[in-house]
């Protein structure tokens, strides 16, 4: 066993995911077949007790070293790529929103960058247009999991572009194509394949996936099915063999009997030019069971327009999956990984009630 490593947490409390010498080997060769250096340098600015620790072992494994941050500092990250010659960076999409803020983000020398890596979270195809833009085509996208490693899918820097221009919204939207070393699928709720184009949960089998939870043996049954590693992630296969996450599955929204991907309506949300990040989460409803719920950071010196956001919405993605209601807050809660704890947000509104309001 090479180490007990904790789960993120998002939807729950953390627990100690077994990953064995194995699991890592895995990791490390998945992380150099998908982005391959010669003596690569990589600036950690993420924990290093989670994806971006992983992708550094695969750096050191190249022959490379590492830069460390203690904190997020913007003009720091932007100036050290030019002055280490930074090849690889992980940074969740808050913080990359956070550097193409930064007035002179264009004044930077990006030149070393090889792969600017994002994941841990969706992110806007805006946002993420802005950043190639900036950055270069540089921008590419791991998917993967505590239990699992990573990358069990790829969005590879050539995948951001369709013909030699930027790609769609669609394509921007994927986490990628299966790896070399993971096989991926979307199955349903027996454990079965099912067709390109149809939701269902991801799966994912291969040498990197954990034996189970430390001390959880229901926990650790209940992440298999039919040898397949439930990740609880919703989402499709398109026929050109990219993945794409819808929600996490205890995260969707169940309104009037309709299932709503909350991940649509943020998406939604982020087109706004108002919005720097948002979260949207299901509240009781004593007529729909849960409504949907928007909570959103704004950029700086902007003021929340309720009516205006929700009309916004509602041209994009329809009266029913937009928000019934929105709230502004300064700062999201988030994981010391970058993602937004949605169960903190809830549970004010949960408390003394069942998951669903009859």
């Amino acid at each position: 066993m090479f180490a007990i490593q904790a789960t993120g947490g998002t939807t729950g409390f953390p627990k100690g995911v077994l990953i064995t010498n194995r699991s890592l080997e895995n990791t490390i060769a998945g992380c150099i077949a998908s982005m391959p250096a010669s003596k690569p340098v990589f600036l950690a600015v993420a924990p290093l007790t989670h994806a971006a620790g992983m992708v550094m072992q695969s750096v050191l494994a190249q022959g490379g070293c590492g830069v460390l941050f203690r904190k997020v500092d913007k003009e720091k990250i932007l100036a050290s790529i030019a002055r280490f010659r930074i090849s690889h960076v992980f940074l969740p999409p808050t913080v990359i929103y956070d550097l193409l803020e930064y007035p002179d983000v264009r004044t930077f020398d990006y030149s070393a960058l090889r792969y600017l890596i994002y994941g841990a979270a969706p992110m806007s195809p805006a946002r993420l247009r802005s950043a190639i833009e900036v950055f270069g085509p540089v921008l590419c996208q791991v998917y993967g999991q505590t239990e699992s490693g990573l990358p069990n899918t790829f969005l590879s820097a050539a995948d951001h572009f369709i013909d030699g221009k930027i790609a769609d919204d669609r394509r921007l939207g994927s986490c990628g194509r299966a790896t070399a070393f993971s096989k991926v699928a979307i199955i349903d709720e027996r454990g079965r394949v099912v067709d390109r184009g149809e939701v269902g949960e991801i799966a994912i089998r291969g040498q990197g996936i954990s034996p189970g939870y430390f001390n959880d043996a229901k926990a650790s049954a209940e992440m298999s099915i039919n040898g397949w590693h439930r990740t609880g992630d919703v989402g499709f296969q398109d026929a050109e063999g990219f993945f794409h996450i819808v929600d996490r599955r205890k995260d969707m929204i169940v309104s009037g009997g309709f299932n709503i991907y909350s991940a649509e309506v943020e998406a939604a949300l982020s087109q706004h030019p108002d919005v720097h990040a948002c979260a949207v989460i299901g509240v009781p409803d004593p007529k729909w069971g849960e409504a949907v719920k928007a909570v959103v950071e704004l950029r700086n010196g902007r003021s929340l327009d309720a009516p205006a956001l929700i009309a916004f919405c509602k041209t994009r993605i329809g009266s029913m999956k937009s928000p019934k209601s929105i709230e502004a807050i300064a700062a999201l809660p988030r994981s010391p990984v970058g993602k937004i704890l949605k169960r903190e947000l809830r549970k004010p509104y949960w408390e003394g009630h069942d998951r669903l309001v009859s």
